[in-house]
């Protein structure tokens, strides 16, 4: 029991600051990561994460959950602008990221500061979703922000196993790397197509909402383990299994079984959600530990540099790349493409990091080729370490002041297609079920005309 008394602990902990949050102003990410960063202080037992229960246990339902509830349709609407943020914008950011730790920071190789880069460059899915929940943010923002924060991670991953690769050899082969690059990116995302639609093809002929539950947890898991054995990217192949049975639920998936998924994921979400970020504020003792009494502040300066340079580069990766899709769009139909600056500017500030760059920083080898000890390995999680809180302190509590003071915000009560069209279908299946004998059993037809008339009327408005 000893082992599960720290777990319930951290459960009840999550509870209640998830209810104290919203009444302090404060995304509830923010203050579960400050509240483990107190309790990291305190003379208790020290909490190690191990990246293999992150990576396992933790990343992919994360990744599924936030697959499953992106629209495939707006996932492809929007893949030239995922594209740019989730591939180009985490490869400039990694390569910016290493000359500034090369020339800055002492003893950083250019092998040592792409590893550095790999691990900070990609905003985490979690935190982006977590922070800009409830803020009102237009769709296509968070449609945006969304679908960059699923597929950016297996961009950093990729290069991140490679410029490991190169420190720990000593040898690295640009061109080797770049094709290995659009092999395992490639692989994982068929892998997950392919699952997808066995895992439709399964669910459909499930009866049973609970068994159909059971079926949604575990199939996470097995792509991802099935994507790493087979040398391809399992975070890819999360992704799009993710986004094919979100795209076929209203196919596989019976109105019993839909409300007993949502609750499930919604309260298994919130847990590992906030788990992730209270175990993100535990990690400061092991962090600081590896430092030396005189080495933590120098080292929280290069980390606040590093932090400044990542939001510097999303910001200025962001404005010209939106200005030159708008041109070519515009070039192509002849016509001037407007472009929101307030959007803009809350996409490019939206770039919180998280848990997989911690992960990642704490799944560096100990040891190089020869056996020497990984070079700087401690200022590497201490520099990912200042740039997770800087990213999620400075970012998440302006991110939302900044939406209400450029009101970046839908008007009440609008709604998007998606939605209309779910309304529509509702109506439908509302109007089918009236006509059926358990209806006229439990209804008098003057009173099922009536609903009738009024149904019809609402789906005369929504077409």
């Amino acid at each position: 029991m000893s082992q599960l008394e720290p777990v319930i602990f951290l459960l009840a902990l999550l509870v209640g600051l998830s209810a104290v949050a919203p009444r302090l102003k404060l995304p509830y990410p923010v203050l579960l990561v400050a509240a483990g960063g107190l309790l990291a202080l305190l003379p208790l037992r020290a909490v190690v994460l191990s990246p293999d229960v992150v990576f396992l246990l933790f990343l992919p339902p994360l990744l599924y959950e936030a697959s499953f509830n992106m629209s495939w349709h707006d996932f492809v609407a929007y893949q030239r602008e995922i594209s740019l943020l989730a591939v180009g914008l985490v490869l400039v950011t990694t390569t910016a990221v290493a000359a500034i730790a090369h020339f800055f920071i002492p003893g950083f190789s250019w092998p040592l500061g792409f590893v550095l880069g790999a691990i900070v460059a990609p905003p985490d899915a979690v935190a982006a979703t977590s922070v800009t929940q409830g803020l009102g943010i237009p769709k296509k923002i968070t449609a945006i922000l969304a679908g960059e924060s699923l597929v950016n991670d297996a961009s950093a991953l990729i290069a991140y196993r490679y410029a490991v690769a190169a420190v720990v050899s000593g040898t690295f082969a640009f061109w080797d790397a770049a094709g290995q690059f659009f092999l395992v990116a490639g692989g994982g995302a068929l892998i997950g197509l392919a699952l997808g639609w066995a895992v439709a093809a399964v669910q459909r002929r499930l009866a049973q909402p609970t068994l159909a539950t059971a079926v949604t947890l575990l199939v996470p898991y097995v792509a991802y383990l099935l994507a790493e054995r087979l040398g391809a990217s399992g975070v890819l192949a999360v992704v799009f299994m993710g986004l094919v049975i979100s795209r076929r639920s209203h196919e596989i998936y019976d109105n019993r079984a839909r409300l007993q998924n949502n609750s499930f994921w919604q309260v298994f979400g919130f847990l590992l959600n906030g788990l992730v970020f209270i175990l993100i504020g535990l990690q400061l003792r092991t962090v600081f530990t590896g430092l030396g009494p005189h080495a933590w502040l120098p080292t929280v300066g290069y980390g606040l540099l590093i932090s400044v340079v990542a939001v510097a580069i999303r910001l200025g990766w962001v404005f010209p790349v939106a200005f030159l899709m708008a041109f070519i769009h515009g070039w192509r139909r002849r016509e001037a493409t407007p472009v929101p600056m307030r959007a803009l500017f809350i996409t490019s500030w939206a770039g919180m990091r998280g848990v997989v760059s911690l992960a990642t920083a704490l799944a560096l080898p100990l040891a190089v080729a020869g056996g020497q000890p990984f070079p700087l390995r401690n200022v590497v999680l201490c520099i990912t370490f200042v740039v997770i809180l800087f990213t999620l302190v400075v970012q998440g509590l302006t991110l939302p002041w900044f939406v209400r003071r450029l009101h970046v915000q839908d008007a009440p009560g609008v709604q998007t297609l998606e939605q209309q069209e779910l309304r529509l279908a509702l109506i439908d299946d509302s109007v089918a079920y009236l006509g059926t004998r358990p209806a006229a059993d439990a209804a008098p037809a003057a009173v099922r005309d009536i609903l009738c008339g009024l149904l019809d009327g609402q789906a005369d408005r929504l077409r």
